[in-house]
Formats: C-alpha cells, structure tokens, sequence
C-alpha cells in the first residue's frame, strides 16, 4: 500500500467528496463509506463499461494535523485479460482493432487510475493550504532541560539557552511522514532519509 501524510486543515471527508466529484462519471463508479476521522474510498469501473475491469481502495485517515492517504493495490486482471483480448484479435486480423478501440482507451485509463488519484489529491491538498511539510503546531521543539516550547529551527532554547540541535524533527520529502532523529530510512516509504533532505 502506498501512502502520504498531508499536514494542514484538510479531512478524510474532503478527500472522499473530491474524489467522488473527479471520478464518479464516465466510465468509473465511486463508493464512499466512514466516519469524519476515517474514510474509505472505493473506484471502479462501471459494470456495463466496454474494456477490462479495475478497482482501486483510497483509506484516508485523521492524524495529528492533517490526513493520512493510502491507495490499496488496483485489481487490474480485468485490463490485462481485456488488452491481451484486443491484441490477440488484432494478431488474427489488423482490422479488428478498430472494433476495439473504445475498450483500448478505456484501459489506458485504467492504468493510470493510481497516478490520476494521486494528482487529483494533490491538486485538492495545494488548494487547501495543506501540504507534506510539518504543520505550524508541530513545529515546536519542547527543550529536555526546562520544557519551554520553542520553534523549530531554534539552535537554542530561548527559556534556558540548552542546545535543540538533536531534536529537530523533519519529515520525509517523498511522503511526509514525520521521522525521528537518527533514523537512516523512512519508517512509512523506506527512501533513504539522508537522500531526500
């Protein structure tokens, strides 16, 4: 499962309502189902839909400051059995292809339903102010030595004057997971930490 952490005032229910708003037409079908702190999104293409079948889970989930975005693997057997149809008829006479050239655009859609969730989410998350970057809330450091918050980028408390340096919390640029000081890989993406900052 493939997921991203967006910090700022954004909801599970945003998220379902601009994905039922983006995909709920044409030839996909869009099912939402939750609650406001957790919401699961299901697109798939329509039943009576020329070409392959696809569907594709997006659980999108509160956290603290923002949401958390996971798309399930997309069941793509239909597409495969659809597009190796239209080859094989394409292979025992070219002019069948042209019978076939609705159900051909529909799959290629379908290929692309993952990077097309992927962007409309984006695209909603810019819109809203809300982004992969750590939120203002939790971008305080509370010192070890007196506990005074303090900004993040602070060299030194400002209560006390100890050093903040091994506290500074980051979060991964690929998919905005806050991780912790020393780690070497992104415990949610697994990139390499010293790579992406």
């Amino acid at each position: 499962m493939e997921q991203k952490i967006y910090h700022g005032a954004i909801s599970p229910e945003d998220i379902a309502v601009v994905l039922d708003a983006q995909f709920n037409r044409g030839s996909f079908r869009v099912m939402k189902q939750g609650n406001p702190d957790q919401m699961a999104v299901q697109i798939a293409n329509d039943e009576n839909n020329s070409g392959g079948q696809t569907a594709l889970t997006v659980i999108v989930q509160k956290v603290e400051d923002g949401i958390s975005v996971k798309l399930g693997q997309q069941a793509l057997f239909g597409v495969a059995a659809s597009l190796g149809f239209s080859i094989f008829t394409a292979l025992r006479n070219p002019w069948n292809i042209l019978g076939r050239l609705d159900d051909i655009a529909t799959d290629i859609e379908s290929l692309q339903l993952s990077q097309q969730v992927w962007d409309t989410i984006d695209a909603y998350a810019r819109s809203v102010g809300a982004n992969q970057e750590l939120s203002l809330r939790l971008r305080r450091l509370e010192c070890d030595y007196c506990g005074s918050a303090n900004p993040v980028g602070e060299s030194n408390c400002m209560a006390c004057g100890a050093p903040l340096g091994s506290q500074q919390p980051k979060t991964c640029a690929k998919c905005g997971y806050v991780f912790k000081v020393g780690e070497k890989f992104c415990p949610n993406c697994g990139a390499a930490i010293g790579e992406l900052n």
